[in-house]
């Protein structure tokens, strides 16, 4: 369906024409500000351009900061100057919502929108290949076993960790540390793992190595998909929307035995899939009047439902009930708690 299309069909639903119902009358601000994560970003500017499409709001101003990074933007404090929503591809952490708090940022509500894998990602030039986690694990810490002990990753190909693996050079293009992908990537296709290798002593291991084979890409996912293209021996780490968006360009890498598929990582199969939120500052909802219209239209079943227009884009669907209870979070305006988290 194209873009002008899905806006006329978008108009016909009821939360449109209560959006459309929204009298226009002198605020504080009328222009949504939206900072946070790439992963989520996509979706959110799909979101906002609809949104701006239908209402008579000006289009929400949305910017990829990476989540870490729209997590500290949002957690300044209240007033016109500072964010209303934050993307995230993670959740917030307790040390965060205890910054907004000390901030004056006391009534946040948490929205998950849908669920994303972590894809482990080539070019399509490529013979497609199979790792498992540890596999993985060993081709990006820091320091590994060797005969025993941790030492220097020593790995230069892939072959080296594993002699069925291809004789080619580990490169890998990857998320800052600021980024959601980057914490996400780190807990599940890290600490997993680690803690279950004897060297590391059953406690968590996260170090990336820093030698030059990871390279830090920057928050703009986009950037490391061009470079793939460019740099056809090395490997991305992204959310699974940016390989739905370039099947042609890219192929997935099987994790223990597990395709980067959408059944696969709804159902939890997939190792490295993740959740995907945003978090609403209640506290602008009456300076910044259009606020919760826009979120009552990402949440919608016409957005973020299955067969929404967001499915289009990559983003895999909650289960039903979990989508109700997310739409009657945002009805009540739930107060995140820190005994939340």
């Amino acid at each position: 369906m194209n873009r002008i299309l899905k806006s006329r069909v978008f108009k016909t639903t009821a939360i449109a024409a209560a959006v459309m119902g929204v009298a226009t009358v002198a605020h504080a601000r009328d222009q949504i500000r939206i900072v946070g994560s790439s992963t989520v970003y996509p979706f959110a500017s799909y979101v906002t351009e609809e949104f701006g499409a239908v209402t008579e709001y000006p289009t929400p101003v949305i910017e990829s900061t990476g989540s870490g990074g729209g997590l500290r933007l949002f957690c300044n404090g209240v007033g016109e100057d500072t964010p209303d929503i934050t993307n995230a591809s993670r959740r917030i952490k307790v040390s965060e919502l205890e910054r907004c708090i000390e901030n004056g940022v006391t009534d946040v509500t948490e929205v998950k929108i849908g669920s994303d894998g972590i894809v482990f990602a080539q070019s399509s030039t490529n013979e497609a290949i199979e790792l498992t986690l540890e596999q993985l694990f060993l081709a990006v810490a820091a320091k590994v076993p060797v005969d025993g002990e941790l030492v220097d990753n020593p790995y230069t190909n892939w072959s080296d960790i594993d002699a069925s693996l291809p004789d080619r050079e580990i490169s890998i293009y990857g998320p800052p540390s600021t980024s959601g992908t980057r914490d996400a990537f780190e807990e599940l296709a890290m600490e997993v793992p680690s803690e279950e290798m004897e060297a590391y002593g059953g406690e968590a291991y996260t170090d990336i190595r820093s030698d030059g084979v990871y390279i830090d890409a920057g928050e703009n996912d986009n950037l490391i998909v061009q470079r793939l293209s460019e740099d056809t021996d090395a490997f991305g780490i992204f959310g699974y929307s940016f390989l739905e968006e370039n099947p042609d360009a890219l192929i997935g890498t099987t994790i223990d035995g597990v395709a980067p598929e959408p059944e696969a990582i709804s159902a939890g199969d997939y190792p490295i899939a993740r959740s995907l939120w945003f978090y609403v500052k209640n506290q602008h909802a009456e300076a910044v009047p259009p606020l919760y219209d826009y979120v009552d239209m990402f949440v919608s079943e016409t957005m973020v439902g299955e067969g929404g227009y967001l499915g289009d884009l990559g983003l895999i669907p909650l289960p039903e009930a979990e989508r109700e209870q997310t739409r009657q979070k945002v009805a009540d305006r739930a107060k995140l708690q820190v005994s939340d988290l």
